[in-house]
């Protein structure tokens, strides 16, 4: 009985592998085919659901929102259907819809994949899964939410691609990544990251770590969650709702002899009180806290408790990011700037600190064209805008007097901080962006 029971076990994971195989052979071809929004959407117009399983509609979304460089993809529940949307560089697209009654069937495989109970459809689900490509594993974290006329549900796409960028292709200017780069190296302080949901912070942060990275030394990451896997990295993943919190965890692999950690977030005044002693006790720092403006992270965290006296000393320096669209070179199209918005840039150009490279620069704007390389939006993914803080001896003096926000951004402007929209507008004069984008994420044009 045993050895035949066994001959099955061996035979049925034989059968899986199999299966697992023509899914990568099916996903990779799928993705190779709907290399455009168009493409994705006759495909699911197409899609036969009385003859095919509805796992292969559920196989053409994974496939067209790769294809895509899809960050998301949407199943938003309406009165007679569902609609499903990808968000592509930061903005949602209309793909399709489909009917609720084959919509039960694609919402049950996917709470199936992502262990989810099929019974439980009156509150919040959240889970994950992965498939396999011949190149990359892709991980998909799952949200379900109940609605007026059902459940919703939010796919995010974790692919390892994204957190390919290094640190020199993240869009930082020259002297900025110089500055960022000397920082990097010290050999203890803190760096903080600014910036709201979605600005690309965790690339960022992957990036300082891919940068640092060497066998001469330890680091350790703390996260909430583990969102891509790093190798020759120690990755630990907080449970809030359990013993194992921010706080917690920090001062665990303190102990475990770490030179450089990365803490996904600073959101308590315990967890702020042991990356500053970190900082100050010989190991480097990396964390986001939750501001608007680069400045804004140190009444952040006075807010959370720490000393005036320790924030300077410990703070090595502060960023602040959004991200904007690129244009798409192949059909982006030059713009004569109105007679009093070129002013304007002029002015612009010549108040900028000699330590900017000016090369190439000059009052020439683009606008969005489209065309199919880009999905007809005109913009072909994404770049950052950035703010650097840098605490010198002036900055830590105006920390120690508990200066306001207002005092030491005005100060850093004058000893030469470029601001998030004055990096923009330099990228919109290099043809890299738009000013209306430039406006979207950072507010009204302050020139």
């Amino acid at each position: 009985m045993f050895p035949i029971e066994g001959k099955l076990s061996g035979l049925q994971k034989e059968a899986e592998e199999r299966q697992r195989r023509r899914l990568e052979d099916q996903l990779a071809v799928l993705q190779q085919k709907l290399v455009n929004l168009p493409l994705v959407k006759e495909a699911i117009a197409a899609f036969d659901f009385q003859n095919q399983p509805i796992s292969a509609l559920l196989d053409i979304t994974f496939a067209g929102a790769l294809a895509n460089r899809a960050s998301d993809a949407h199943f938003e529940v309406e009165a007679d259907s569902i609609k499903i949307r990808f968000r592509i560089d930061g903005q949602l697209n209309d793909v399709a819809a489909i009917s609720l009654e084959y919509y039960k069937l694609l919402l049950s495989r996917i709470k199936i994949l992502s262990n989810l109970k099929l019974n439980v459809t009156d509150r919040p689900q959240d889970g994950r899964f992965s498939f396999h490509l011949p190149d990359k594993d892709v991980e998909i974290r799952v949200s379900v939410v109940p609605s007026e006329y059902g459940e919703t549900v939010v796919m995010r796409l974790l692919d390892p691609d994204a957190i390919g960028i290094k640190l020199e292709d993240l869009g930082l200017r020259p002297d900025d990544l110089l500055a960022l780069e000397e920082e990097l190296f010290a050999p203890n302080g803190m760096i903080l990251n600014t910036g709201p949901t979605g600005s690309g912070k965790t690339t960022t942060l992957y990036a300082f770590l891919k940068k640092r990275q060497t066998p001469e030394i330890k680091i350790i990451t703390i996260e909430d969650p583990i969102e891509y896997h790093l190798p020759g990295i120690e990755q630990t993943q907080v449970f809030p709702d359990g013993e194992y919190s921010f706080a917690n965890s920090l001062r665990s692999i303190i102990r475990q002899d770490p030179d450089v950690i990365l803490v996904g977030e600073i959101r308590d005044q315990e967890t702020a009180e042991i990356a500053t002693q970190a900082a100050l006790t010989g190991h480097l720092v990396f964390s986001t806290v939750h501001a608007n403006e680069a400045a804004g992270a140190i009444p952040r965290l006075l807010d959370l408790g720490i000393k005036n006296t320790s924030i300077g000393p410990a703070l090595n320096l502060v960023m602040a990011q959004r991200l904007v669209r690129r244009l798409c070179q192949q059909c982006r199209r030059p713009k004569d700037p109105a007679p009093e918005l070129k002013i304007s840039l002029e002015k612009f150009l010549a108040s900028l600190p000699a330590a900017v490279d000016k090369s190439g620069l000059e009052i020439k704007i683009f606008e969005a064209v489209g065309c199919p390389q880009c999905n007809h939006s005109g913009y072909l993914g994404r770049i950052g805008v950035f703010e650097l803080l840098k605490i010198e001896a002036n900055i830590e003096s105006l920390i120690e007097r508990q200066a306001s926000e207002t005092e030491i951004q005005e100060f850093a402007l004058k000893q030469g901080m470029i601001t998030l929209q004055g990096d923009g507008l330099i990228k919109a004069l290099r043809g890299i962006t738009t000013l209306e984008e430039v406006e979207m994420v950072t507010g009204k044009l302050k020139i």
